[in-house]
């Protein structure tokens, strides 16, 4: 593997900035200092430019196997190192759902034949395979999700004896969609006796309300703490949930931990008029209180890591009336840059923004040499120029579903370099390789 040498960057790592040289050799950072002086294969300039440790995306949907036409591995992680996510950890709810260690093993091999980026896939668990769930690989695979209210799929977990022993026996950490499965119902039958089949998105926070999120949350974390589980609830939608969470313990002791994803931190309500079904997930976006509170409990540390619940459709597919049209968007090319520009609003340090999309991922995970700026560490680095404006456009989206959410937006910040396990596969406005990710590993 060619060595490399990062010149003059300005380092945004574990609370600090400061510039430095970096030396990688063999896919791993050998050396950081004030000035290197050695000859190298690569050498890159990186003065005026911040060097942030590559953004590890806890949940996405690449919808391979099963459901390419929406997306692939190879796109989605192409798109995600443009956007400087340099590992992912994918979700279950594909097709066929991944309820089986060998259907866990066939998305592994289309990874290690097709992504760009670092990669691992969570177990799914369901109603009836927890023997499955059980013999998962702790050091080899991210986490079990558990979805404790329906979303995209058919994986709905609603039996309590099933929660019970899933929460009992568990060797691992189980991560969980939480929305109240009746509550959504009871909701959905009131606005189609008043509407019928006409409901706007615009209800689409009522239908998946509030008081839905915060009793699955609320079980959930009564679960965890009855049998002392570890706990990771994804995409929290609102401010009250945001209190079902303690920042007086230190990360790595921590046994419940929170989620938050961009889309939440960026759009409210108000944003349906003009985005409509594009803005569609599950949970949903919710008001400008909830946004601002999961902000600010990502900021006092209740929230522990940011990531983008990317779920990618086609538009064909998002044209639909609301009751058709599925739930999810692409974001991981966007969602780094979205951050820096909550940064440039003042909103975010980029202190903060490492922390929350690398260091607290690694650590809530567990996972091996990656996501800090460290002699002896996997190089997986993202070099930005934080004042390079840039619009997002049809022409320069990457998903193979070709729209955005943020499409028309500029950010201020531009992703310049991506490195991915010491291979450089993004480089000025190029991808410069087409396989370059490793399977994670996680040190449990």
């Amino acid at each position: 593997m060619p060595s490399m040498l990062i010149k003059s960057a300005t380092i945004v790592n574990e609370n600090k900035q400061y510039i430095a040289d970096i030396l990688i050799k063999d896919g791993f950072i050998e050396r950081i200092a004030s000035q290197i002086n050695v000859v190298a294969d690569k050498v890159i300039n990186a003065e005026g430019l911040h060097l942030f440790p590559g953004a590890i995306d806890d949940q996405v949907h690449f919808r391979e196997p099963g459901l390419t036409h929406k997306a692939n591995i190879h796109s989605e992680s192409r798109a995600a190192v443009v956007g400087g996510i340099t590992s992912f950890m994918e979700m279950p709810n594909t097709v066929p759902n991944t309820l089986t260690q060998e259907l866990l093993e066939d998305k592994y091999r289309i990874a290690a034949n097709n992504s760009l980026a670092n990669y691992s896939f969570f177990m799914g668990a369901s109603n009836n395979n927890l023997d499955e769930v059980l013999r998962t690989d702790t050091n080899n695979v991210c986490g079990i999700k558990v979805f404790m209210g329906s979303s995209t799929g058919n994986m709905l977990v609603d039996d309590p004896a099933t929660l019970e022993n899933l929460f009992a026996q568990s060797p691992m950490l189980i991560a969980t969609h939480c929305e109240d499965e009746a509550t959504i119902q009871s909701n959905l039958n009131h606005y189609k006796q008043l509407l019928g089949d006409n409901i706007p998105v615009k209800l689409h926070p009522k239908i998946r309300s509030e008081e839905a999120c915060y009793l699955s949350s609320s079980m959930a974390v009564d679960l965890a703490k009855k049998h002392n589980t570890r706990l990771h609830i994804l995409h929290i939608s609102t401010e009250k949930e945001t209190y079902l969470f303690d920042n007086t313990i230190p990360l790595k002791d921590k046994r419940i931990t929170a989620e938050a994803c961009i889309h939440h931190l960026w759009f409210t309500d108000a944003d349906y008029e003009t985005k409509g079904n594009l803005i569609k997930w599950n949970p949903a976006i919710k008001t400008e209180r909830d946004r601002d509170g999961i902000l600010k409990a990502v900021l006092n540390g209740r929230i522990d890591v940011i990531a983008t619940d990317h779920a990618p459709h086609t538009l064909e597919e998002k044209s639909r009336p609301y009751l058709q049209a599925p739930s999810g968007g692409p974001l991981v090319q966007h969602a780094l840059p979205a951050m820096l520009e909550l940064y440039h609003q003042g909103k975010i340090s980029l202190e903060q923004i490492a922390e929350k999309m690398a260091h607290n991922v690694a650590t809530c995970f567990q996972i091996e040499k990656r996501g800090f700026i460290r002699e002896g560490y996997f190089a997986d680095l993202v070099l930005v120029d934080l004042n390079k404006p840039w619009e997002v456009t049809k022409d320069n989206i990457l998903y193979k579903c070709k729209w955005s959410p943020f499409e028309g937006t500029i950010f201020q910040s531009k992703i310049m370099h991506t490195i991915v396990s010491g291979n450089l596969v993004w480089s000025d406005d190029k991808l410069t390789t087409d396989i370059a990710g490793k399977r994670l590993a996680f040190v449990r």
